[in-house]
């Protein structure tokens, strides 16, 4: 029977292969100015929006689109079809079950580009989507976006007034940066109410579930802050009809500065998905043609999501290439023989993408000196606290052209998140204390991102960020970050992962954030932490966790997958775990599965855009993760192999 250093002898060999084939993979992706970037895949409400898109923009004249719009839908239509489930509907995640709004996003956009109702995968949809509830179940967004074709009762859509901008105590920015995008361009459209046209005899009527409530319904007996905001409506509607003229004008006008000023220096409006589609609408509802360059630019960025390739048709819901970069190129500078030349050019690129002016964040803090990174090209009103714990571990590791530059960058850097640190110690995506829980009541939260608290995995990152460039484990602003993880540990012993499924994502981080503080593996929460990895482990050796985790708060396993199962092996490395089975049989598993080519295969989602409602699939996860696992094996077990000689090389 084999021991454990001879176990951990051959793994490690295997490892440092796989490591080398994993590294010449992600070198080969690097572009040439020195940045990664790679696709970011979500559901089909995506590719079913673009469809109400081009019928906004291209509607059909009797009822045929122009052939360039027509050749788009088509294979919209073959994308979106390619991923209807058995039972006729569509899911929001990977191998998930139906959800009913994504199943009416795409019942809508197949029927207005023509799909016909006897068609057998029309008609499973339209009965899975009665199943479900039928259009009465779906969210708010689904409801508006249907209610500007006349498509669903606007009396029945939660109100979305431009006014919002003119509440007092800065209220929009108490709202989560990307609803605040969102809330500002939709509200301009809504407050239009355009109807605009859909084919001759077009209809949704056969998605109504007979008597079920078209109108969220109010507990009259009690009071809440739900039937507080529900009571609100009623009143924002009767304000739409009748409130003065002169104040709707002047908020809209506000709305649309506001949006407007936002455009300069980022790839569309909050360079996310949702934002973008809404402010070309709102441009449109205001007057801006087609000509116009505002619309030009705001088209343009739009576009740009689109794939239409050798790889398929799809829209993505942004980019990702700060966050692409930096993970790969701490990945790289972790190796043994970090490549310097491919490692300086992304440093000089990451910094070269340093943002320099105040944005949203800046309202909250406006003394503090600009700097962090976006996720995306370019999006300066809204550097990611996230991204920027991330850039900084990339500049702590490896070195740029220009040492001084680098060093005043990191600095900023540290100062800047230093100001972004919450109330509560702990440090949330873009905005500081953004925790009024009141709002997640309002009848447009159902998106389930109204707000952006203070998160544990990001917390995470930031401590081990800081720590790396310098800042010393018994300064105050750490004390206090380490604090707000032990206090939000789960009674499990793991940690919630807002922006990755979910918590072994989560109890990675806070781990390797706890570790670069210097808090003891043998502290109970720590071991805690280490058990609840350890009972999770599939038989194959690897990890994997379902979204539907969010749904019922507790971990809810899943098929392995490579990035799962590398943020396992980082957490149990970062508990002070080296030579456990566990341990060995996660390794294993990576180096088991890898492809010859040196990367991994994943057919799950394993990103969080909003819990319960929006994944994503970031394609590089699958391979840069397990890199970094890996190497982080390699370094932690190698002191054993020298302390007694087996395996030293």
């Amino acid at each position: 029977m084999k021991s454990s250093l001879q176990i951990s002898d051959s793994l490690n060999f295997a490892a440092e292969d796989a490591i080398r084939r994993a590294s010449g993979a992600l070198l080969d992706r690097q572009f040439r100015e020195g940045y990664w970037w790679a696709d970011l895949r979500a559901d089909t409400t995506l590719e079913s929006d673009y469809i109400l898109m081009e019928l906004w923009l291209h509607p059909p004249v009797n009822g045929v689109w122009n052939p360039p719009t027509r050749a788009r839908i088509n294979r919209a239509v073959d994308s979106i079809l390619s991923r209807q489930l058995e039972d006729g509907g569509f899911n929001i995640y990977l191998h998930g079950p139906s959800d009913v709004s994504a199943s009416i996003k795409a019942y809508f956009a197949l029927k207005v580009a023509g799909v016909p109702m006897h068609d057998s995968r029309m008609q499973r949809l339209r009965e899975r989507i009665v199943e479900l509830g039928g259009l009465q179940a779906a969210n708010s967004y689904v409801r508006i976006n249907l209610s500007l074709f006349g498509l669903f009762p606007r009396e029945a859509c939660p109100s979305i007034p431009p006014e919002i901008v003119l509440l007092p105590f800065h209220f929009i920015y108490q709202m989560s940066s990307w609803t605040r995008a969102i809330v500002m361009s939709l509200s301009i459209v809504h407050s239009a109410n355009p109807q605009r046209p859909v084919p001759a005899g077009f209809t949704l009527e056969e998605l109504f579930l007979p008597g079920a409530p078209m109108h969220p319904e109010r507990d009259l007996k009690t009071f809440s802050w739900r039937n507080g905001f529900l009571l609100l409506d009623r009143f924002l509607k009767v304000w739409e009809r009748r409130g003065p003229r002169f104040i709707r004008e002047y908020a809209v006008k506000k709305c649309a500065g506001w949006m407007i000023e936002r455009f300069e220096a980022s790839d569309g409006l909050g360079a996310i998905y949702p934002s973008m589609q809404y402010a070309i609408m709102a441009l449109d509802v205001l007057g801006y043609g087609p000509d116009h360059p505002l619309r030009i630019e705001a088209q343009h960025q739009f576009d740009k999501l689109m794939v239409d390739d050798k790889r398929g048709f799809y829209m993505q819901p942004c980019f990702s290439p700060v966050w692409d970069t930096a993970i790969a190129a701490f990945a790289l500078a972790e190796t043994d023989n970090p490549p310097s030349d491919a490692l300086r050019r992304s440093v000089d690129w990451l910094i070269s993408k340093e943002i320099r002016r105040k944005g949203d964040w800046a309202v909250k803090r406006p003394n503090a000196e600009p700097s962090g990174w976006a996720f995306e090209f370019q999006n300066e009103f809204y550097p990611d606290v996230d991204d920027t714990g991330m850039v900084l571990l990339a500049l702590a590791k490896a070195r740029g052209s220009d040492d001084a530059k680098q060093r005043a960058c990191i600095q900023r850097a540290i100062e800047w998140l230093f100001a972004m640190q919450g109330k509560d110690g702990g440090w949330a995506a873009f905005d500081v204390d953004n925790n009024w829980k009141l709002l997640s009541y309002v009848p447009f939260a159902d998106h389930n991102a109204m707000l952006d608290p203070s998160c544990s995995d990001i917390t995470g990152r930031v401590l081990e960020g800081l720590i790396q460039c310098g800042v010393p484990q018994n300064h105050p602003v750490i004390k206090r970050g380490v604090e707000y993880l032990l206090r939000t540990q789960e009674a499990d012993g793991s940690w919630y992962g807002r922006w990755g499924v979910n918590y072994i994502y989560g109890t990675f981080l806070a781990l390797r954030g706890l570790r670069a503080a210097g808090v003891s593996e043998n502290e109970p929460s720590i071991q805690q932490a280490l058990e609840f990895i350890r009972a999770y482990q599939n038989r194959d050796g690897g990890w994997g966790e379902s979204c539907a985790s969010y749904d019922d708060n507790r971990f809810i396993s899943n098929p392995s997958t490579p990035s799962q199962t590398a943020w396992a092996i980082l957490a149990l490395l970062a508990g002070g775990d080296i030579r456990s089975e566990s341990l060995y049989n996660g390794v294993e598993y990576l180096v088991r599965t890898q492809r010859p080519d040196g990367n991994w295969d994943e057919d799950y989602s394993t990103g969080t855009g909003f819990p319960r409602v929006f994944y994503l699939a970031y394609t590089d996860y699958r391979n840069t993760f397990p890199l970094l696992a890996l190497t982080n094996y390699r370094k932690a077990t190698a002191p054993a192999r020298q302390e007694t000689g087996v395996g030293a090389f």
